[in-house]
């Protein structure tokens, strides 16, 4: 598979701040569509603007900021706004997050993510 028939078979990842470089790095290096806060210089940005940026991407966004991104998941569905999906993972070990994140990525599409809320 090259890499541009992997992205678009694939959900588009962001990360926000609070996210392992390790996940970051581990999904990246199998072929997957992943930005960091880090890499689009959005570190230190509020929760509303990593949304928003998230969105102007169209990715999908992964943290382990529950209570706020549940918030911002909320806000996008109340003003009938479009987002990309909001993955909030458990802290665990940075292997487990992987593991769960591909078995997310081998269940669901570009399409059924969006505008919907993920734990993992």
């Amino acid at each position: 598979m090259t890499d541009g028939e992997n992205s678009a078979l694939y959900i588009h990842l962001y990360f926000d701040e609070d996210v392992s470089v390790r996940i970051v790095d581990n999904l990246r290096t199998r072929g997957f569509d992943v930005l960091s806060s880090r890499n689009a210089e959005m570190s230190g940005r509020s929760d509303d603007e990593q949304m928003l940026y998230a969105v102007s991407q169209q990715r999908a966004i992964v943290t382990h900021n529950r209570v706020d991104f549940e918030t911002e998941h909320r806000k996008f569905v109340e003003t009938g706004l479009k987002h990309y999906g909001v993955i909030i993972a458990k802290r665990r070990k940075p292997e487990e997050v992987v593991t769960r994140l591909l078995a997310l990525l081998d269940s669901v599409s570009t399409d059924e993510i969006e505008n919907q809320l993920r734990y993992i």
